[in-house]
């Protein structure tokens, strides 16, 4: 573990290094492990693997995450959604076999260029990424997963079809309303664990509504060991280079996201990871965690918008409370009751939550510019941040074949050339 530093973030309620209580401890891990838990739990359901162990590796992984960057950073490890396409087309021809093999892949990728960065330095990225392509970016990987909460608060699926249901709109604005009064008007702990008490409650109204399916709950085991793909014990890997080529070169599109994750850290937390611990380490505990995935049978993992919203909106950012939330997913694998208990919410419910922990982590890219007098009568900023927030937000992805980088991978890129390229003033201006 990490010495405690000296700066300490003042707008921080806990800072990175603060320590808690263990009663307080629980309940603050629990509500990180609610904010992920949908989503990680949802990439293996889609895929065919195995829920328990995806929690599983994603809270192991989380440790090792945290360990390698010398509990320097608040981030938590969940299933990634990037390589569903790649790791279902797979599943139907080689099995997990060809999935463990790719999600390694993903990793050792990850390992290399942090190798590279180590040896290169970091200073560059000052250069590339200053405020007015930074605030951008942050706000498009706020606002870029508005949609994924609208459908979630409106849309009930009807067979194969998604229809707009009233019932739900209503569950998610009243699951919001209540965390924001919860947010706004606790005192001492319950204070910090607004968005516990707001699932609860929205969890609640919507039982009482009628949405909630309890039949899982009902039929599942209380203690279920998770089923582990370990190679070479399970069955004998044969290298697959089709599977390493169809998820390998995801992992650059993911390595996007995890920048863009830091930079949001970064403004929460008044620091710099990208100094301190580096970004080689950050790189290094997301490609460690992913190679754990491909060797016990989880999906390849990446740091969690979910988490960062969490901690944007509590000021909570101590690393032992991340710790425990990993602790918590280890344990809540081996509990298909809980399990079962916790992917029974309801996605209005999950959508409610998710308009203020997405619109959290899009204000405070909002507030980079205005810190840093960003003066929008300049065309240049203009430009760019025009540029990043329609290409991200609308999601104008770049597809080749099967490769594909997402809206935001896409804006990153631009913003970064067009922040190279352009003079600080048009001509028109001089």
């Amino acid at each position: 573990m990490a010495k405690k530093e000296e700066y300490h973030n003042p707008e921080a309620i806990l800072d990175i290094h603060d320590k808690v209580k263990f009663p307080q401890l629980v309940g603050l891990s629990i509500q990180h492990m609610f904010a992920m838990f949908g989503s990680t739990v949802l990439v293996p359901i889609l895929v065919g693997l195995n829920p328990g162990i995806a929690l599983f590796s994603s809270g192991v992984g989380t440790l090792l995450y945290i360990l390698i960057t010398r509990a320097k950073i608040p981030a938590y490890m969940g299933s990634s959604f990037t390589f569903i396409v790649p790791m279902l087309a797979l599943m139907k021809t080689t099995g997990y076999q060809g999935i463990a093999q790719g999600t390694i892949s993903v990793g050792v990728v990850y390992l290399i260029v942090a190798l590279l960065i180590s040896w290169m330095g970091s200073d560059w990225l000052d250069k590339i990424l200053p405020p007015i392509v930074v605030g951008p970016i942050i706000m498009v990987i706020g606002l870029s997963l508005a949609g994924t909460a609208a459908t979630d608060a409106t849309m009930r699926s009807v067979g194969s079809q998604s229809v707009y249901d009233i019932k739900y709109f209503i569950i998610a604005l009243a699951t919001l309303l209540i965390t924001i009064v919860f947010n706004m008007y606790l005192k001492g702990f319950i204070s910090l664990i607004p968005i516990l008490l707001g699932l609860i409650a929205g969890y609640l109204i919507a039982l009482v509504m009628g949405v909630v399916d309890l039949s899982t709950v009902q039929q599942a085991k209380w203690l279920v060991a998770p089923n582990f793909e370990i190679p070479f014990v399970n069955y004998q890997m044969h290298f697959n280079i089709g599977a390493v080529l169809s998820m390998m070169p995801l992992a650059f599109v993911t390595m996007t996201e995890h920048t863009g994750h830091i930079m949001v850290l970064n403004t929460l937390t008044h620091r710099n990871f990208f100094k301190d611990p580096g970004l080689h380490y950050t790189l290094s505990g997301d490609g460690v965690a992913s190679i754990v995935a491909g060797f016990i049978g989880g999906p390849p993992v990446t740091s969690y918008g979910e988490n960062i919203g969490v901690l944007a909106v509590t000021k909570v950012h101590s690393v032992y409370v991340l710790m425990g939330a990993a602790v918590s997913a280890i344990i809540f694998s081996f509990v298909g009751k809980l399990s079962a208990l916790i992917q029974s919410i309801p996605n209005p419910v999950i959508g409610g939550i998710s308009f203020l922990l997405f619109g959290t982590i899009a204000a405070n890219g909002l507030r980079i510019l205005i810190d840093n007098k960003i003066d929008f009568n300049q065309k240049r900023n203009l430009m760019i941040a025009a540029s990043i927030l329609v290409i991200g937000i609308g999601n104008a992805s770049f597809n080749i074949g099967n490769l594909s980088f997402s809206g935001l991978a896409v804006a990153t890129v631009l913003g970064v050339i067009l922040n190279l390229v352009l003079p600080k003033q048009a001509l028109s201006e001089k």
